[in-house]
């Protein structure tokens, strides 16, 4: 659906996004990720039009992503951007006339959506009259308007309490069961291990991490075990360093040990096991780390250039 080829975009001479590439299939739910400053937002904004890249091509059912084919391509920025004094339900049909619908069917769809996101009692309200969350709704209603083919989103969980969270989320599961391509840009790292089914992680705008979730988290895991046993879990060959973890025992493997191999030690000494599992790093650590020493991926980059400074602001833009 969505297609990104060794795209670049540079500013007095530093690259802001370096050489990424990147795919994503209808009806999948895919990451971006990265520090603040790291070239998301410009990356967004070549992949909805805002800006042209200096190289590289950006495609959408294997057509340039530009001109009409753009109207399909929905944006949620971060920085929320409603007329305040606008009526919601009017707010929304707006922004539905502006994809190609007819007056008529953009206020039916305006209703369908405040429906589906619990504010049909909110239709005639001024935007300014609702909370921050209800707004942030409202906001997502003008989104999926038109039933886009790819959804992008920055930070959508933001403002929104849990009980609208699981909400957003049902949302989410059911455009990736309909096959629309969702992109989810969010510091959230929980979100996405819960709901994504790969992502990439930019830095300085390189490419550093790509891939389905559970494979990154494998990549980036300590060469452990982690042990649930009532029993004492005594040097063990193969083994080395034990400690506890949250509640368990984490097992941290020689080099030339393998999980298998500690687990028949495990058994061959009579050690009563509840549960045996590869150790893996949560989402967020794995953020922190390959920020902080400022790991990546070998795609034949000249390395990651000197961290660039705010993103420029463009006029009209979200942010």
């Amino acid at each position: 659906m969505l297609e990104v080829r060794d795209v670049t975009k540079s500013y007095d001479g530093r690259a802001v996004v370096n050489r990424v590439s990147f795919e994503v299939p209808p009806g999948e739910i895919f990451a971006l990720l990265g520090p603040n400053g790291a070239g998301k937002t410009t990356l967004i904004r070549m992949i909805t039009d805002i800006l042209r890249p200096d190289s590289g091509t950006i495609l959408l059912e294997g057509r340039p992503a530009g001109g009409e084919a753009k109207r399909h391509i929905a944006y949620l920025p971060e920085e929320r951007g409603l007329y305040r004094r606008e009526r919601c339900a009017e707010l929304i049909a707006y922004h539905g006339q502006l994809k190609g619908m007819k007056a008529g069917q953009a206020r039916a769809a305006a209703h369908q959506l405040l429906e589906k996101v619990e504010l049909s009692d909110c239709a005639a309200k001024q935007v300014q009259a609702l909370s921050k969350g209800m707004q942030q709704k409202v906001q997502l209603c003008t989104t999926l308007i038109g039933d886009p083919r790819v959804v992008i989103l920055d930070e959508p969980f933001s403002g929104l309490d849990p009980l609208n969270v699981q909400l957003l989320e049902h949302i989410l599961q059911e455009r990736r069961a309909a096959g629309v391509t969702v992109v989810l840009s969010t510091h959230q790292m929980n979100k996405v291990e819960e709901l994504c089914d790969r992502a990439l992680m930019i830095n300085h705008g390189h490419m550093v991490l790509y891939g389905t979730v559970p494979e990154l988290r494998r990549r980036h895991a300590d060469h452990a075990v982690v042990v649930r046993t009532p029993s004492a879990i005594e040097a063990l060959p193969g083994v080395r360093r034990i400690e506890a973890y949250n509640g368990d025992r984490k097992l941290t493997l020689e080099p030339s040990a393998t999980p298998q191999g500690v687990l028949q030690a495990l058994i061959q000494r009579g050690v009563e096991i509840e549960s045996f599992s590869v150790a893996t790093l949560p989402l967020e650590d794995i953020f922190v780390k390959v920020v902080r020493e400022g790991l990546g991926l070998d795609h034949g980059q000249s390395g990651p250039v000197e961290a660039p400074g705010p993103e420029p602001a463009l006029a009209g833009s979200p942010r």
